[in-house]
């Protein structure tokens, strides 16, 4: 057992956890990084060969240290890899690899985590940072027990030429799935299966990437999507495919059958294999013993912070505090609140002699600082008007309250971006 006692451990080295460690860093608290891994680069080595993010290099940085290269590019998969590797090295993050957490128990004030083959380490807080994309959601659709044809999630997808001239159906439709779509339709008949239409955003506007207006507005640390809601950044050409059919579109099948899927409509088809890109499910199988999540394993949290056990902190949940919590360039941000929350936390039980600290924070205490967002949001709004398509200042101010509204609470801001999709505005 390791008799040291840490501020804070955290699980998991990808970028969530990376994140915490440099702010951990910076507050100057003791703390270890455990990583199940052999390397500090969480999941990004499995994932398909051609991903590229969805954001610029100038945009895609953890704190503390600039993407490298061309910062207007859209830095690959074993560019971010490298980049992962590198932050460790560069800060030198005392990241401990091979170090899987198995349990995590609460002994007095202390946390007591127990890791594989290392025994014990003791802790005043923890950061679950072990990411959103180890538990890959395949829904149990009619029929599935009885198809012989191939099933996969794309977490297991990697390069389109097992697929060569195969019949494929990919169900979802969100970035990756759209853009796996779009890769497998050059060597396959590919159709993307999804509930309901797919929902673009334009990858640029007014002459700028689309996440330069989304951290001018403050949107990108912001909650403005519903849970299930999901926008494909497009430049034009993602759009331009499906409508000539390369892949095409269809609502979901109703139903497999044994050698292919039936539609809604149903015709039977025979399909060689059906891909899902339907997201992932939490796992956090190390928590179950400490009343942290849900009957259904979900994470009880309020913007990273544990409601339910004091002084348990979360970093790379989906949507933890924005659209943006599972990226590099939102990972920091959420990070950064964490580590405040930890360390205030830390001091006030020192204060108190170990005893358990709860904090109750009004909501609109925790949203005021979305005021902003109204004001910024419809100076957006009112611009993309005056520049792209004239109307009345009355019909500007409205689209942009849909959007404030949903900032909050007291509605759904994706209304404006359904609109403006359908080339309404």
């Amino acid at each position: 057992m390791n008799n040291t006692i840490y501020d804070t451990i955290v699980i998991g080295a990808g970028q969530a956890g990376l994140a915490a460690g440099y702010h951990l860093q910076q507050a100057g608290l003791r703390f270890v990084i455990l990583e199940a891994s052999d390397e500090p680069v969480g999941s990004w080595p499995h994932y398909h060969d051609n991903l590229a993010l969805n954001s610029p290099a100038r945009y895609s940085s953890l704190p503390g240290l600039p993407f490298p290269g061309d910062p207007n590019r859209y830095p690959v998969r074993d560019e971010v890899t490298a980049y992962l590797r590198h932050y460790a090295t560069h800060f030198k993050l005392p990241v401990i690899t091979k170090a899987k957490v198995l349990n995590i128990e609460q002994t007095g004030k202390l946390f007591r985590v127990l890791v594989a083959g290392r025994g014990c380490y003791l802790a005043r807080t923890i950061v679950a940072a072990t990411g959103f994309f180890h538990h890959p959601n395949i829904p149990i659709l009619p029929g599935r027990d009885q198809y012989r044809g191939r099933v996969l999630h794309t977490a297991a997808y990697h390069t389109p030429e097992p697929f060569h001239g195969q019949r494929v159906v990919i169900v979802g439709g969100a970035n990756g799935a759209v853009h796996i779509g779009m890769e497998l339709a050059q060597v396959a008949n590919v159709t993307l299966s999804t509930q309901r239409p797919i929902r673009y955003l334009p990858q640029n506007l007014l002459g700028q990437d689309i996440h330069f207006w989304l951290r001018l507005t403050g949107l990108d640390n912001r909650q403005w999507l519903g849970e299930k809601s999901m926008l494909v950044y497009d430049s034009g050409e993602v759009k331009a495919k499906i409508a000539a059919g390369r892949p095409d579109q269809k609502a979901l099948f109703q139903s497999f059958t044994p050698d292919g899927v039936m539609w809604s409509d149903g015709h039977r088809e025979k399909v060689d294999a059906v891909i899902f890109g339907t997201g992932y499910r939490p796992h956090l199988p190390y928590l179950a013993g400490l009343g942290a999540l849900d009957e259904t394993e979900r994470v009880l949290h309020q913007r990273g912070v544990s409601t339910t056990v004091p002084g348990l902190y979360y970093v790379g949940l989906i949507r933890q505090r924005s659209v943006a919590s599972t990226t590099l360039r939102g990972a920091g941000v959420d990070a950064q609140v964490v580590v405040k929350h930890l360390r205030r936390y830390a001091l006030a039980q020192q204060a108190s002699g170990g005893r358990s600290i709860t904090h109750k924070a009004h909501a609109w205490a925790i949203r005021s600082s979305e005021w902003a967002g109204l004001i910024t949001m419809m100076r957006l709004a009112l611009k993309e008007q005056h520049n792209t398509s004239p109307r009345l200042v009355g019909e500007a101010l409205v689209r942009s309250a849909v959007v404030s509204a949903g900032f909050l609470g007291l509605g759904s801001a994706t209304r404006l971006y359904s609109t403006f999709e359908s080339g309404n505005w």
